[in-house]
């Protein structure tokens, strides 16, 4: 495990390209356990913030392969098109800035807006609450509880993809009058 990530502080990125795939979840773990899983504070807009059950995994094990992973297509050997998430450095690389923007440590260049859209596994439109880094292209994705009082922390990731900047400034557009 790289002990030196645990003292990596916004904005430098965590250094685990390096690392074998065991020592990099470790490390990855590490920092994940300190600021998320074990951090009983954590909050945003004084809402505590929980993790999301999906597809009945653990709902940590799943929060966790949503921060360093992204979902991708493929088709299997059938033909048939399957989703599957895989490490994606830049998710990964930005970990330990998920709670830095939780925490609201920074004010500047950063958006926070709610919009309504469409949860296509759910079915239904949902309201998703975004912390939006512009300086550095990061977001954060909440979801407010049903009770509004509470959050569920969807994922967080770096706007490396071509079209993601594109869609970010779009949801802003459509931006709701008030925060969730």
């Amino acid at each position: 495990m790289s002990a030196t990530n645990l003292i990596i502080k916004y904005a430098k990125l965590l250094e685990i390209m390096h690392l074998t795939e065991y020592a990099r979840t470790e490390s990855l773990r590490s920092i994940f356990n300190r600021d998320i899983q074990e951090n009983a504070n954590l909050k945003f807009l004084e809402k505590i913030i929980r993790p999301l059950k999906i597809d009945g995994q653990p709902s940590m094990d799943t929060l966790f392969n949503h921060l360093i992973k992204e979902e991708i297509e493929e088709t299997d050997e059938k033909g048939n098109m399957i989703k599957k998430r895989i490490f994606e450095k830049d998710r990964a690389m930005r970990l330990h800035w998920v709670r830095f923007h939780l925490d609201k440590n920074k004010i500047d260049n950063v958006e926070i807006f709610s919009v309504i859209e469409r949860d296509q596994k759910k079915r239904k439109d949902v309201i998703r609450t975004y912390v939006y880094d512009l300086e550095q292209e990061y977001v954060v994705v909440l979801e407010p509880q049903n009770s509004t009082t509470d959050y569920y922390l969807l994922t967080a990731y770096h706007l490396n993809k071509e079209w993601a900047p594109k869609s970010i400034k779009k949801k802003m557009k459509n931006r709701l009058p008030e925060v969730y």
